[in-house]
């Protein structure tokens, strides 16, 4: 107890200290730093975690012939971290980028310290062991989580909060891909936190600390190595569009197929019935298709290199079957969706940057496969198509376009493929919202109605809270109080609302003063009236954890200008007008947008 005061108290002088020697906006960038090194650094241990695993289970696999390990690797690697995320993290940590527009819609920007790893280690052994799924959402929320705990090891304020956990997500996609304006985008297009010019600062410099030491601990080079050996042709142009449209209903595909069968799933409410049904799809998908074990990036090098398709076969049942390679490609693409939802409901933990990034890349190869086979006019390079289709999925799937483009050119190096590269993406997210508006990790929240961060005047409302508006100078009556009782107390103040509240201080009614005026001077009818004759009923109730959403929508429902709080336990404790909303939030809009 002696060593946490003195530990506090070092904090609180630090905290004095740099308020009086160093300005917030300069903190925030020091923040900023140290948030981008260490969200790298949480990125390049993810990953060497996840290749070691994979080594010492597969590495010595014959690619001519099928395993039968496969149907027990994913089994063991979802019991594995089911039993550490129920047992030793006793908490969910599934759809890391949900988890962090949650933080940033409904709390107030705090992530949990165990955050900062569990999604590390869940993850690694899950994808480690098969789990068809990626490492990106993970380590996104390993950096929101450093960025969060880290802004509330300091005591900073709440829009503070929320820009150090776009710090954390910009740090962690630059860091695990090395794409430091993807990082940026991502932020910008996926949380879409409502910044300034002045916080993309604090953005920009995350993105490219993390970036710039995963380039010191990894190497320069491009995270998939890709040599163009066919210049785009602008006659490709109608492909190009087409493919867009198709990498745009393969996402619609790849998003409802999720959402159905997580739906299913939630009806199971044993944990080992989940990881018996969710690690027998995943197990015989696997072991069928070879390729939808763990994150599939040696697939996707493959495909954009040139490299012999018929690789894809290798440990498969269909080894050396070379003449039914496109059929086995279609149906990599409509059984990834289950492989990587699966995953997640059986227990395991990962999230679908790498599953958007390997079916878009087997999508566009195909789709280049299938016109070359059909033999138009102009050939089209499967490669470069291979590289097109990532960007489409990643923008279809997100929502995100910007990403898609930026994402793409800077995991390949294909920045001279930056215009056909822009028109897929935006013809994919363009067929997408035709028939969704929102991505496929706002979705979870938009059901729920708990997703704020995508409107500016719900991003300033969950800042507000119900007790940094509520008024308490309110004069309680009781109804037993008879009119002249009533009458001493309305002389007493100038409000012209008086909660009526019993012995158990529990609202019963509200008197307001225009409707007593004609009584209250009538000296002859103070004894024959009491306050429980006079009142009127609440036309509705505000519990103190409330969100400020649900409020402003109860005003708008009952046309009130006033409206009575309750505790937790029911009892009264004051009233929220209307007046005093708008000035909170005219006052909190601005903290929130100043430069």
């Amino acid at each position: 107890m002696e060593k946490q005061k003195d530990n506090t108290g070092w904090l609180n002088r630090f905290i004095v200290w740099r308020e009086k020697h160093i300005s917030q906006n300069q903190f925030i960038l020091v923040l900023s730093f140290i948030v981008g090194v260490l969200s790298a650094l949480a990125a390049f241990a993810l990953k060497h975690f996840i290749h070691f695993i994979q080594h010492l289970l597969t590495g010595g696999f014959d690619p001519h012939t099928f395993n039968w390990l496969y149907l027990v690797y994913p089994v063991i690697g979802i019991l594995i971290t089911g039993i550490l995320i129920r047992k030793v993290i006793r908490d969910d940590i599934s759809h890391g980028v949900t988890k962090v527009l949650y933080a940033i819609s409904c709390r107030m920007g705090k992530i949990r310290r165990h955050n900062t790893w569990s999604s590390m280690l869940a993850s690694g052994v899950t994808i480690g062991f098969g789990g068809s799924v990626g490492a990106e959402s993970p380590i996104v929320m390993t950096g929101s989580a450093i960025g969060s705990n880290l802004g509330s090891f300091f005591k900073m304020e709440k829009k503070v909060m929320m820009l150090l956990i776009g710090c954390g997500a910009a740090g962690a996609v630059s860091g695990i891909f090395k794409a430091p304006i993807a990082g940026l985008v991502f932020v910008l297009e996926v949380l879409m936190l409502d910044l300034t010019m002045s916080s993309l600062l604090p953005l920009l410099i995350s993105s490219v600390t993390a970036a710039t030491i995963s380039y010191i601990l990894m190497g320069t080079d491009a995270m998939f190595e890709f040599h163009m050996e066919d210049a785009f042709n602008l006659a490709r142009v109608p492909y190009v569009i087409l493919l867009g449209i198709v990498c745009g209903l393969v996402s619609l595909y790849f998003t409802h197929v999720t959402t159905a069968i997580e739906r299913q799933f939630k009806k199971l409410r044993n944990p080992y019935a989940k990881l018996a049904i969710g690690g027998s799809i995943l197990s015989i998908l696997i072991f069928l298709f070879p390729p939808l074990y763990g994150e599939g990036y040696e697939t996707i090098t493959n495909l954009i290199n040139g490299t012999s398709e018929n690789i894809i076969l290798d440990n498969s049942l269909f080894y050396g079957h070379a003449r039914f390679i496109l059929v086995y490609m279609l149906f990599i693409i409509l059984f990834k969706a289950v492989a990587s939802t699966v995953t997640n409901c059986g227990g395991g933990c990962g999230g679908i940057f790498a599953p958007s990034l390997f079916l878009g890349c087997v999508t566009g190869y195909l789709f280049a496969s299938i016109c070359n086979m059909l033999d138009f006019t102009i050939p089209v390079s499967d490669r470069n198509f291979a590289l097109f289709g990532m960007a489409a999925l990643m923008s279809g799937v997100f929502h995100a376009p910007l990403t898609g483009v930026f994402l793409i050119a800077e995991l390949t190096g294909g920045y001279a493929l930056f215009l056909p590269l822009m028109i897929v993406s935006v013809f994919s997210y363009l067929t997408v919202r035709l028939f969704d508006s929102n991505n496929i990790y706002a979705v979870r929240l938009a059901q729920r109605g708990e997703l704020i961060t995508h409107h500016k005047d719900q991003a300033v409302l969950t800042i507000l809270k119900v007790s940094d508006v509520i008024e308490k100078n309110f004069m309680k009556v009781s109804p037993e109080m008879d009119l002249g009782q009533l009458t001493a107390v309305v002389a007493k103040t100038k409000r012209n609302i008086f909660p009526v509240v019993n012995s158990a201080n529990r609202l019963v009614g509200i008197i307001h003063l225009d409707d007593i005026r004609h009584v209250m001077f009538r000296q002859e009818l103070y004894h024959r009236y009491t306050v429980a004759s006079l009142m009127s009923n609440v036309p509705e109730r505000l519990g103190i954890e409330e969100p400020m959403e649900a409020v402003m929508r109860k005003f708008e429902e009952t046309g009130a200008w006033n409206l009575p709080v309750e505790d937790v336990n029911g009892e009264y404790i004051g009233f929220i007008s209307k007046s005093a909303i708008f000035t909170a939030y005219r006052k909190t809009l601005l903290e929130f947008t100043s430069d």
